[in-house]
């Protein structure tokens, strides 16, 4: 092992004035002086916050991370940065994604950090923060907080996401008393950690261990597990280990990474946030990815884990299954082996020794639950920048569907007519819904599985075709056409479908058309008008004028890249 010259001992070397301002102040809290001489510095990332639920119990976790830290003779220093609560902030947690990757970035850069551990959990989170940290590209890894146990409910187990979308139709349908209400509500969530489905966080768990960014197994270790404790202690060891091999995140976010995230989450049916999350990090780390990289990858890849919402089991039946281990060693040579990952040694290796003890819950190729579950990205005249769907969770029968569309301006006129009685919709009409894209909500909802019309419920409808330019959240299910690009706010074509034009999904041919002549809609182009701006001021404001579309990954255009780790101006 080579030891590098230490980044940090450009603010704490010194025997200069500024030697002695940056460490005299940091006396204060009792640090002896060999901190400040020779030791990797770690800074501990964290997104603790009582307002983020899936986060609640990253305090407790850093705390273990730090004693790694000492053990191996680094010096650990906790930060907080922004933390994105996907159940509680609005109008979404999307609009400050980017916000808080700069949070990151800035925070690592301007301070004396060797390398840092990304304390990560609900959805947004871990894109977050590896965004930040790629941009100053410096040694990192991952710690994930860890799904919550499995949902309880009279006798059976629930998805404490998946539930939810279920909720209106069960209330609908008179199925559920108030009784039943509160008492899944209690039982839903009843542990610390993240969504115990294969949602976005615990796809963004898989996706940050298959790209290389957390030690083996960490991923599906559900939250209040002790074994979840031993890996951050591990974790905080390893990190000065990666600051002395000089292991840096562009070392290991190489291009095969990337391409195995993609696999790996067709065979676990992660979530289609997967796609804007993962090219923005591309993006930052400055890896050539595009959308149409997860159809030609992903597509044909086999759905080998049977979890909600694609599946019946939860995250905690996946570990005890033997987790991500058996699904990497089931792709094979379906992935690139030999990139490498933060313990120093190859993906495949990893997991060379994992075995699986339940296959009802993680299938062998020989016998997947379908046999090309990825996601799929459509074009045509609807989606000239391409959208996507995620055949896993939508109905067989709807992926070859021609119907006429039902218009929704904005999500207040959805929510003002979807019930509405004599609202003219039958299940063989297509739902279309503007104006929730990027710039549209602005931030890009996850609102694109918009619930069914109560009338069609009650007829016992369960899966109508859905279009927009928003998102799906991870837990959720039904043929639902995504990240429709240009979306409707900017003129995309989608901005001109007007109620009773009929739409063409054809999955199988990657198709999305809007039937109506170039003529007309050359027509209706020129009369369209852009609507106002949401917002005249602060971050709101700045996010508007530089966010990207979908189909790069909703970055701000001036985030993409990276400025690195130098900062060549003292504070005096």
């Amino acid at each position: 092992m080579t030891k590098k010259k230490l980044r940090s001992q450009e603010w704490f070397g010194g025997k200069d004035k500024m030697g002695f301002v940056h460490r005299s102040w940091l006396r204060n809290q009792g640090y002896p002086d060999d901190y400040f001489r020779g030791r990797p510095v770690i800074g501990i990332c964290n997104t603790w916050s009582e307002l983020t639920p899936c986060n609640g119990h990253l305090r407790d976790v850093a705390e273990i991370v730090k004693r790694g830290v000492l053990e191996a003779g680094g010096v650990p220093f906790e930060f907080p940065v922004m933390s994105l609560g996907e159940t509680i902030m609005k109008p979404t947690t999307m609009l400050f994604r980017n916000l808080a990757s700069m949070d990151v970035e800035e925070s690592i850069r301007a301070n004396p950090l060797d390398g840092v551990v990304l304390l990560t959990g609900c959805d947004k989170t871990t894109p977050s923060l590896i965004m930040g940290a790629c941009s100053v590209d410096i040694p990192t890894i991952v710690v994930p907080g860890g799904p919550m146990l499995n949902g309880k409910f009279r006798g059976g187990e629930i998805g404490s996401g998946s539930f939810n979308w279920q909720i209106k139709a069960k209330q609908d349908t008179c199925e559920f008393s108030d009784a039943d209400f509160l008492e899944a509500e209690i039982g839903a969530a009843r542990s610390a950690g993240h969504c115990n489905t294969m949602g976005t966080a615990s796809t963004m768990a898989t996706m940050a261990e298959v790209l290389g960014l957390t030690l083996p197994g960490a991923s599906s270790i559900p939250a209040v597990d002790a074994r979840k404790k031993v890996m951050a202690q591990l974790s905080g060891r390893r990190i000065v280990e990666m600051v002395n091999e000089d292991l840096t995140l562009s070392k290991v976010l190489t291009r095969e990474a990337f391409e195995n995230a993609i696999v790996a989450n067709a065979a676990v049916g992660g979530s289609t946030n997967l796609i804007i999350h993962l090219l923005a990090i591309a993006g930052r780390i400055g890896v050539p990815l595009e959308l149409e990289d997860f159809d030609r990858i992903g597509s044909h890849i086999p759905l080998l884990v049977n979890l909600m919402p694609s599946g019946k089991y939860l995250m905690e039946d996946y570990y005890y299954a033997g987790g991500l281990g058996v699904v990497i060693n089931e792709l094979g040579d379906l992935l690139r082996a030999k990139t490498t990952t933060v313990n120093g040694k190859p993906l495949v290796e990893n997991y060379a020794d994992a075995k699986c003890y339940n296959r009802e819950v993680i299938r062998t190729r020989a016998e997947p639950l379908n046999p090309a579950a990825g996601i799929a990205v459509l074009r045509g005249n609807l989606c000239e920048d391409g959208a996507v769907i995620k055949p896993s969770a939508a109905t067989p029968a709807l992926m070859q569907h021609r119907g006429r569309a039902v218009v929704f301006e904005s999500m207040e006129d959805y929510h003002a007519r979807i019930d509405d009685p004599d609202l003219p919709i039958d299940a063989n009409n297509v739902i279309v819904l503007k104006g929730v894209g990027p710039k549209g909500y602005p931030g890009m909802p996850e609102v694109g599985n918009v619930d069914l019309p109560k009338k069609l419920t009650l007829q016992g409808v369960k899966d109508m075709v859905r279009i927009s330019d928003g998102r799906m959240s991870g837990t959720a299910y039904g043929t639902v056409v995504l990240h429709v690009a240009p979306e409707s706010t900017v003129g995309g074509t989608l901005a001109l479908v007007q109620d009773g034009d009929e739409i063409e999904l054809d999955v199988p041919n990657r198709r999305l058309q809007l039937l109506v002549s170039d003529e007309e809609l050359a027509r209706r182009r020129a009369e369209w008008v852009a609507p106002d701006p949401r917002a005249e001021r602060g971050y709101v404001r700045i996010y508007l004028d530089h966010v990207e579309q979908a189909h790069l990954g909703a970055d701000l255009d001036v985030l993409v890249g990276k400025s690195g780790s130098v900062v060549d101006r003292d504070l005096h």
